[in-house]
C-alpha cells in the first residue's frame, strides 16, 4: 500500500533502505570542480552547465528522438536516454551532466496520462478537476512506479566514469500542480490561482502528496547515483508574495529537509530554482538548500550581496544571449562573472532552458568564455 500520511520520517532513508540499494560508481571523480563551487570551495574556475543541454538545439539528439519515436519513449528507454544526456559532453567541455527526463514524470506516474502534442508542449488526459481526483491522488513509490528514471541514473553515471558529477532533479509541487489542475501548458494559470483563492486546502492536499512524491522520488535518484540534485519550480514567480510562500516555497522547504544529503562519502547538494523569484531569494537561502538558481531579470552583483554568502548562486544569462555574435556572448559572460566578483560559490548558468533555435556553435563560445574569464576571479 502506499504511503498517504502527510508527514514523512526523517530517518526515513534507512527505512526504505536507499542507502542500501546503491550500485552507482564509486570512481572518484576527475572533475569536482561543479561540487565544490556548490560547496562554496575554492576552485580554479567558475563551472558551468545548462538547463536544457540535452536537448533540440543538437543535431544527434534530434535524430536520438526520431529514433526513440516521440520524446516519452526516449525518456523511458534507458540506452538513448543515456545516449542524450552524454552528448552535450562529447561536444563542450561541460562541468555536470543533467539526468535527460521530464519534470512531469511524476503526476504521470500518478495516472494523469502524459502526452505531448507536437508544437503544444505536455497535455494530460486526466487533470485534476475534483476533490474527489485529488484524494485518488497516491503518493509515488519510485522503485516500483517510476523504474525506468533510475534505470537512466544507473547508466548515466556507468558511462560518465568520474569524469563530472550527474544532476538529479524534480519539478517543484507547486510547478507538478499547475500542469495537474491546467491540463496542459499555459500562460494564464486560471484553474490554478482559482484554487489559490478559492480551495486553498484542497490545494493543499495535492501539494502534500506531491511533496512527499517528490521526496522519495529525489532520495531514489540520489541512491541510483545522483550526485547533486536541482528543484526547478518553474513557475513559482507566477505567485503573490503571499502565495509564493504559502504554496510553493513551503513545500519547497519541507522537500529539502527529508532528503538524503550524503552519499559516497560526500555532501549532495540541493539547488533551487524559482524563476521569476529573485525577489524571495533571502527566504529561499532559508530554506536549507546550498544554492539559489536566479534567472536573467536578477542581478548576480546583487544577489551576492544579499545572501551574504550563506549559499552558492546560480546563474544567470539571458538565453537569448546566444542568437548574438560571438563578441556579445563573451561581453555578457564578462559582465556577470563581474557581478560576482572574486571568491567562490558561484556556478554559471543560463537563466533557464537553452532553446531549440540556438547554434550550437555558439553554445562552445559561452562555454569557452566561462572558463577562459572566469580563472583572474579565482587566482590567488
Amino acid at each position: 500500500m502506499r504511503r498517504t500520511s502527510k508527514s514523512l520520517p526523517r530517518e526515513r532513508s534507512a527505512r526504505f533502505g536507499y542507502l542500501g540499494r546503491q550500485t552507482v560508481n564509486m570512481t572518484q571523480l576527475k572533475n569536482d570542480t561543479f561540487l565544490r563551487a556548490l560547496a562554496r570551495q575554492p576552485v580554479d574556475y567558475t563551472p558551468v552547465w545548462m538547463m536544457r543541454q540535452a536537448g533540440r538545439y543538437l543535431p544527434e539528439y534530434r535524430a536520438t528522438r526520431s529514433q526513440a519515436g516521440d520524446f516519452l519513449s526516449l525518456c523511458k528507454n534507458t540506452e538513448l536516454a543515456c545516449e542524450v544526456t552524454l552528448q552535450p559532453l562529447r561536444r563542450y567541455a561541460m562541468d555536470a551532466a543533467i539526468l535527460f527526463s521530464d519534470i512531469l514524470t511524476i503526476p504521470d506516474a500518478m495516472g494523469l496520462g502524459l502526452h505531448f502534442v507536437e508544437g503544444e508542449g505536455p497535455k494530460f488526459h486526466n487533470p485534476i478537476r475534483t476533490a474527489a481526483d485529488v484524494e485518488r491522488i497516491q503518493v509515488i513509490e519510485t522503485q516500483q512506479d517510476l523504474p525506468y528514471v533510475l534505470d537512466a541514473v544507473r547508466a548515466i553515471r556507468r558511462e560518465l566514469n568520474g569524469s563530472v558529477p550527474l544532476i538529479g532533479f524534480s519539478g517543484s509541487p507547486w510547478t507538478l500542480a499547475t500542469y495537474m489542475i491546467e491540463g496542459a501548458s499555459t500562460r494564464e494559470f486560471k484553474r490554478s490561482k482559482e484554487w489559490v483563492y478559492n480551495s486553498p486546502e484542497l490545494l493543499h492536499q495535492l501539494l502534500d502528496k506531491l511533496a512527499l512524491s517528490v521526496i522519495d522520488y529525489l532520495n531514489a535518484q540520489i541512491a541510483a547515483g545522483a550526485q547533486v540534485v536541482q528543484i526547478f519550480d518553474t513557475w513559482g514567480g507566477i505567485l503573490s508574495d503571499s502565495a509564493y510562500q504559502e504554496f510553493s516555497l513551503a513545500y519547497m522547504r519541507k522537500i529539502i529537509a527529508g532528503l538524503v544529503r550524503e552519499a559516497e562519502g560526500r555532501q549532495v547538494p540541493v539547488i533551487l530554482f524559482t524563476k521569476g523569484g529573485g525577489q524571495w531569494l533571502e527566504s529561499i537561502a532559508d530554506t536549507g538548500c546550498d544554492a539559489a538558481g536566479l534567472d536573467w531579470s536578477t542581478s548576480m552583483a546583487d544577489a551576492r550581496q544579499r545572501v551574504g554568502g550563506r549559499i552558492a548562486l546560480q546563474g544567470n544569462m539571458d538565453p537569448a544571449l546566444l542568437r548574438a555574435p560571438a563578441a556579445a556572448i563573451e561581453a555578457e559572460v564578462a559582465r556577470i562573472l563581474a557581478g560576482f566578483g572574486r571568491g567562490e560559490g558561484h556556478v554559471f548558468n543560463l537563466g533557464h532552458g537553452i532553446t531549440p533555435d540556438i547554434d550550437p556553435d555558439r553554445v562552445r563560445v559561452f562555454i569557452d568564455a566561462v572558463h577562459e574569464l572566469s580563472r583572474p576571479y579565482h587566482a590567488g
